[in-house]
């Protein structure tokens, strides 16, 4: 009999120092969706006020902490451990990929260095994480989109949630993939933008622009168009212009 396949067995590594406990149940449902945690460490000096706030959350997602006490100041110990143990799981081959929660751009190298062995890296971190580390990890998530009510529903008028990031950045963004991709009448599967929108930019995520999906997101533009064939997949293509739309229609001069 055939053995069941499974998720993919995801090391989760925390950096205690740099990523806010308030994250902590939007991180573990957001990983869910990637793969299994199958090692949750989290490293940071817990006998300081800036890593406190984790201890109440670590049973409750059997996190297991990894202690580092600042001997040196201005020598982060924690980071050097948990790239060292990083190493260790990469080089065990036990993993398929591994969650790095840090706004450092210190783990750019580390991040290059996994995905060279063809292991996938899931990088998690705030808004102004350096493009370094967030061009590094196959997928980026800002966290900010994983604190409590940050997945608040745009249509609600009365949700306090705001959008990280300008749609005006998206339109672009999502105008030049369209391009790339060669159709004979312009229309282009949503599945395969979301695939090449991930390869051209790791941290384009829709909830940067206050949408859930990404389909939603395109809705809400004026600069694109959507089809939903009864049976099929949605498609959508660039909006064309007023000018050319009449010329397409005008009739042909004899």
């Amino acid at each position: 009999m055939a053995s069941e396949s499974r998720q993919p067995r995801l090391a989760v590594l925390i950096d205690a120092d740099s990523a806010s406990a308030q994250i902590v149940d939007g991180l573990f449902e957001e990983i869910a969706r990637l793969g299994e945690a199958s090692i949750r460490r989290i490293y940071g000096d817990f006998s300081s006020s800036r890593s406190t706030a984790w201890a109440d959350t670590l049973s409750r997602h059997a996190i297991i902490p990894q202690q580092q006490f600042a001997y040196t100041a201005g020598k982060n110990a924690s980071d050097i451990t948990l790239v060292i143990d990083a190493r260790d799981l990469l080089h065990s081959g036990r993993f398929d990929g591994f969650c790095l929660v840090s706004s450092d751009s210190d783990f750019t190298r580390l991040a290059s260095r996994i995905r060279e062995q063809g292991k996938d890296v899931f990088g998690f971190g705030e808004q102004k994480t350096p493009a370094s580390f967030r061009q590094a990890c196959r997928k980026f998530i800002d966290t900010g989109n994983l604190m409590p009510g940050a997945l608040a529903d745009k249509s609600n008028t009365n949700s306090p949630t705001k959008p990280l990031q300008s749609v005006v950045d998206a339109t672009r963004i999502i105008k030049e993939v369209i391009a790339q991709i060669e159709t004979e009448d312009g229309w282009v599967n949503l599945g395969e933008l979301g695939s090449r929108l991930a390869a051209r930019a790791s941290d384009f995520d829709p909830r940067n622009y206050g949408f859930r999906k990404l389909s939603d997101l395109v809705r809400a533009m004026n600069a694109f168009e959507t089809d939903h064939p009864e049976g099929g997949h949605i498609r959508i293509r660039i909006k064309p212009s007023p000018r050319s739309r009449s010329k397409a229609l005008a009739p042909a001069q004899g």
